[in-house]
């Protein structure tokens, strides 16, 4: 039996390189995510401070709707930060999202609190877009960078931190009130310098790290989950004792604690996972009998990489044959590849042959009916509070409550998605569809509200709108791969905005408008006579809430034609390639091959075979590969040695 290593290092889990490990860890990786994403979803508090720019600016309905366009705008477009995070590290993607977001929102308060001249609406549209568009440098990189370390887990993940995107408004919300009180003019200023705050602390933890799958790694991801649905029910319970019961600053200052502190429960799941692996990497020996000799595995510590000692010459030999296959392929033209050679749904497509398919083409459709009409309600809520005579107070609940179940939203239709395709092969297309004709009833409880009906309309919408995005973005990687994940689900959100555009800047808007201006005749008074536009009643937002009612409607039918295309894909296994190409490790450990290289290449010379053949060996929950012309070595002892597994 070998000896351990002098030099090994305890598998306490104490010191600085434990401390190192932790922070070069996925799962600490994952815990900075959760943390940039909730600082991710300051668009949706729109609904809060809308009021404060339309009163201060003097804006009529029509105008604020395009700033809310322009918002959308921002938050959907997100080539841009797919490109930079294509050609740029994930840090410089963070670091650049938060320097548009405390820019664009920084601007916007200083023009509502009267510090700087009153900005040109084309100024205060272009503030705004810079500002929500920083969300889309935190997806791109937070969220593609953490379903690019857990690809097999995508839609738990996608769930997740999605679903704190969308539980951000009610935490900022709450963190407002502690800090400054019912002044909606300084969530502003909190929106532009929080998130910004987030990303630089964190720019250097979130990064794509090597693909080694843990056994227990969704049961980690539905501890994440608890601690998560736990956060978004304590913050509902406080939002409706909050609407209840006036609150001190002092009662608001202990609510947002206790939401701080559950926001770092997660680091202590992360630190409890990062000190397994680490002990489990410090084991001293492991014992592998292989007809009658013994075999010993030896750890060598220097740093978080793999090393092989293996002939490199062999490596490159496989590697150049691999080359020359490709090389081999017949050439055929760009249009040939792009519209007539397409791979099969789940491998990797080119970014023109996702862009010019078809799936794509309806998956948009279905994006700009149902995300269009979502984020109109969302932008327009604080107004329709506004016009059924609820008081400030009230619309604030309306918005905590759409926030909360956004997340909940996003966290059903991520980890419930999931489990209903693994077990059941239930497709994400088909969930698509009914969340979509699930909207449909919210958008109508506003176009005819009854009492109450606007809570439970929030409620709803808020589900729904949720429950969409980590759905587009599952589907997206799943039917056209991973390759260009960064640039397709950026392009694949494109159709939002521009859903949003004419939903909400070209029908509700204005139809608003018309009826304030109804109201206006009624009294005898004209436009010039007030400065902001103000409809009050049920009727003012009757007509444009059907309009998005029917247009939800059909993006659910467009849906269903995606289900019927990609059928027999859900009926497979889409995940195959990733349990192929992937180890699977206790600990995550790769090991890697070291031996008296003049001995096997006398071994190849006296056999006359070069070729590399692998074979698997299991031991004690340890995959690995395994040179057999090593195995068939002279030597009765010969030691194995190995690097333990890291965050690269």
């Amino acid at each position: 039996m070998g000896k351990p290593p002098t030099g090994a290092t305890s598998g306490t889990g104490k010191g600085l390189p434990f401390l190192v490990h932790v922070v070069r860890g996925r799962w600490f990786s994952l815990f900075a995510s959760l943390l940039v994403m909730t600082g991710a979803g300051a668009n949706y508090l729109f609904g809060i401070y809308s009021k404060d720019i339309k009163s201060s600016l003097a804006y009529d309905q029509t105008t604020l709707n395009l700033l809310g366009f322009f918002k959308d705008l921002g938050a959907n477009v997100g080539v841009p930060s797919g490109l930079v995070a294509e050609l740029t590290p994930t840090w410089f993607v963070l670091l650049l999202g938060s320097a548009l977001n405390f820019g664009g929102y920084l601007m916007i308060w200083l023009a509502v609190t009267d510090k700087i001249p009153k900005p040109k609406v084309w100024q205060m549209c272009l503030y705004i877009c810079i500002g929500a568009n920083s969300q889309n440098f935190s997806n791109t990189g937070a969220l593609m960078t953490s379903v690019s370390n857990f690809p097999e887990s995508r839609g738990v993940v996608l769930g997740l931190l999605k679903g704190f995107v969308g539980l951000s408004g009610a935490i900022m919300t709450q963190i407002y009130l502690a800090v400054y009180g019912t002044d909606s003019k300084s969530l502003i200023l909190l929106i532009a310098w929080l998130p910004a705050a987030i990303s630089v602390v964190f720019v250097y933890t979130i990064r794509t790290m090597s693909l080694v799958r843990q056994p227990n790694e969704l049961r980690v991801f539905y501890h994440f989950l608890y601690v998560s649905i736990f956060l978004a029910l304590f913050i509902m319970g406080m939002t409706i004792a909050q609407n209840l019961v006036t609150f001190s600053r002092t009662a608001y200052t202990g609510s947002a604690a206790v939401v701080i502190f559950l926001l770092f429960v997660p680091l202590f799941i992360a630190v409890r996972q990062e000190l397994n692996i680490w002990e489990q990497n410090n084991q001293q020996s492991l014992i592998i009998p292989e007809e009658g000799r013994t075999r010993t595995i030896t750890r060598t510590d220097t740093n978080n990489s793999f090393h092989s000692s293996t002939n490199p010459s062999r490596i490159a030999e496989t590697t150049e044959s691999q080359n020359s296959k490709s090389k081999s392929r017949t050439k055929t033209s760009c249009f040939a590849n792009v519209f007539l050679n397409k791979p099969e749904r789940g491998e990797d497509y080119s970014i023109l042959q996702a862009l010019l398919s078809t799936d794509m083409m309806i998956l948009c459709l279905a994006t700009f009916c149902g995300l269009g009409s979502s984020l109109t309600a969302v932008d327009n809520l604080g107004q329709i509070g506004e016009s059924l005579g609820y008081p400030t107070k009230t619309i604030e609940t309306f918005v905590s409550l759409l926030s909360i179940w956004n997340f909940f939203g996003r966290i059903f239709a991520g980890s419930v998605s999931e489990i209903l395709l693994a077990k059941y092969k239930f497709p994400r297309p088909l969930m698509l569809s009914l969340v979509l004709f699930l909207s449909c009833i919210g958008l109508l409880m506003i176009a005819f509200p009854i009492s109450g009906s606007v809570y439970v309309s929030s409620i709803i919408i808020g589900f729904s709108f949720g429950a969409q995005m980590p759905l587009i973005f599952a589907i997206i990687s799943e039917i056209f791969g991973l390759k260009h994940y960064s640039m397709l689900f950026n392009w694949g959100l494109l159709a939002s905005p521009l859903g949003s555009y004419v939903l909400n800047v070209r029908v509700t808007g204005p139809l608003y408008d018309r009826e304030a201006l109804k109201e206006l005749v009624k009294k005898g008074l004209t436009r010039e006579a007030v400065g902001e536009l103000v409809c009050m009643g049920s009727h003012c937002y009757r007509m444009s809430f059907v309009i998005l009612a029917c247009v939800s409607c059909f993006g659910g039918l467009a849906a269903l034609v995606l289900v019927i295309r990609t059928r027999e894909f859900y009926n497979g296994d889409i995940y195959k390639k990733f349990r192929e190409g992937d180890q699977i490790h206790h600990g995550n450990l790769e090991i890697y091959l070291s031996g008296d290289s003049n001995r096997r290449s006398r071994h190849r010379k006296s056999t006359g075979d070069a070729r590399v053949s692998q074979n698997v060996i299991r031991l004690t929950n340890l995959t690995f590969l395994a040179d057999t012309d090593l195995l068939r070595g002279e030597s009765s002892t010969e030691k194995i040695s190995y690097v333990g597994s890291g965050a690269n």
